[in-house]
């Protein structure tokens, strides 16, 4: 099978300069789904040129579609497009590497004293420019996904499903991707994507009995590879072990976690609380606002929980020692499931865009994303300039610094990561003159 290659636009990055990147984003991709993806977008493709708009978005349609935290499985793909099956590992683990550290530390602060350092002023700063990020990620991938009236109307409809009649992720989708296929068996062109300059889909494979072979065995060392931890620990502390109970219940969250973080985070929560007691209620909202201070995905709340259960039972362990195994079984139970989904399906994803049908269903897709990626932005907004710890009073100090950081970023073309710095260096230095 032919390897899908970079844009041409701009020479290939080695594989030193690109593991470097990706662990570079890991470290400031804050702002949950929608600012990393922004992000990706900005860095990647219009500023390094490393891929075309076109394999971004038949990456971005794709991950939609799969449990799972779609960002991280996003970095994956693009990983996987410039350097296959080690760039695509390199990219998810440094995506969510610092995440898991920042927060198996800030995990171990909170129940060993109670308390987490201040992070307000940096993060006050930080907030608001993540969400002129966004806004400009959906002028940019809007612009370029929103072709026709009836892409514009699946875009409005996903929007307003989403945020006023909070309908379940999957079935918004599923529904966009009814639209497209009608379309697209009627002959309608609607949601078909304006072909970007970029290298030609890669070929079918000459048989499908040997790619049958290739998807068994990446899934057989896939599935092997997620559930043999749980495995070892169920062999060596005894299937009801809390660190066992762990690993069987993150693998099936995993499993059921379509639409990212705000999906599984309440059905997690309610299990952790309420059937295995594995931590109480108000905690659980300290795990989520302890996630909300780290980048990489939101869904990384997940080994707060995990490091909690096995800190509060563990068994015959120390406790530390327990609380560092359930975080770090967490966190292998919830990503590892991504790099397989990418793994599986990326060698087919530009071809199946490249088929007329397929990429009417994978356009409408994409006219639905802009319509989630605008719902998490608006909830995000709301969150930021009316946040709950002023009383719901409008935050002007926020408001100035995402006009500020979208004119750095829109007419100014301003390095991303530039301005998130300054950005965040900004709310620290307002937090420190007016305490």
């Amino acid at each position: 099978m032919t390897e899908p290659t970079p844009s041409p636009d701009a020479p290939r990055p080695s594989f030193r300069e690109a593991s470097r990147f990706w662990l570079k984003l890991g470290l400031v991709s804050f702002g949950g789904p929608s600012g990393q993806i922004a992000l990706m977008h900005a860095e990647v493709v219009e500023r390094k040129k490393w891929v075309t708009e076109e394999q971004f978005l038949a990456g971005l349609n794709y991950c939609m579609l799969l449990p799972g935290p779609e960002a991280h499985k996003l970095a994956i793909y693009l990983g996987w497009l410039l350097h296959r099956t080690r760039g695509g590992l390199v990219a998810g683990i440094g995506f969510v590497l610092p995440a898991a550290v920042l927060l198996w530390a800030l995990s171990w602060l909170y129940v060993a004293y109670g308390t987490v350092p201040a992070l307000a002023g940096l993060f006050h700063g930080l907030k608001p420019a993540v969400a002129a990020l966004v806004v400009a990620a959906l002028l940019r991938i809007g612009g370029k996904a929103l072709r026709s009236p009836a892409a514009h109307a699946v875009a409005a409809a996903a929007f307003l499903a989403l945020f006023a009649f909070h309908l379940p992720f999957p079935l918004v989708l599923g529904e966009a991707a009814l639209a497209g296929f009608a379309a697209g068996r009627g002959g309608r062109s609607w949601f078909l994507l304006k072909a970007a300059p970029g290298p030609a889909a890669p070929s079918v494979p000459p048989s499908w009995q040997g790619e049958g072979r290739r998807l068994m065995r990446v899934g057989g060392l896939g599935l092997l590879a997620w559930l043999a931890p749980v495995a070892l620990l169920a062999w060596a502390l005894g299937p009801g072990q809390t660190l066992v109970r762990e690993g069987w219940f993150f693998a099936k969250a995993s499993l059921i976690g379509f639409g990212g973080a705000y999906a599984v985070l309440p059905y997690v929560g309610q299990q952790a609380v309420e059937h295995f007691g594995w931590l109480q209620p108000g905690q659980m909202i300290d795990g989520l606002g302890l996630a909300e201070t780290t980048p990489g995905p939101l869904v990384i709340a997940l080994e707060f929980v995990g490091f909690l259960g096995a800190w509060n039972q563990p068994g015959t362990l120390p406790p530390l020692l327990a609380a560092t195994l359930g975080a770090g079984l967490t966190a292998w139970m919830t990503f590892v499931p991504s790099f397989v989904w990418i793994f599986l399906g990326a060698p087919h994803v530009a071809r199946l865009s490249a088929d007329r049908r397929t990429a009417s269903i994978l356009g409408a897709v994409t006219a639905a994303v802009v319509g989630v990626i605008l719902n998490l932005a608006v909830w995000f907004a709301l969150h930021t300039f009316f946040p709950e710890a002023r009383g719901g009073k409008i935050d002007l100090f926020a408001i100035g610094v995402a006009v500020a950081a979208f004119i750095a970023l829109v007419p100014g073309k301003r390095n991303p990561m530039a301005v998130i710095a300054a950005a965040a260096a900004a709310g620290l230095m307002w937090e420190v003159f007016n305490p």
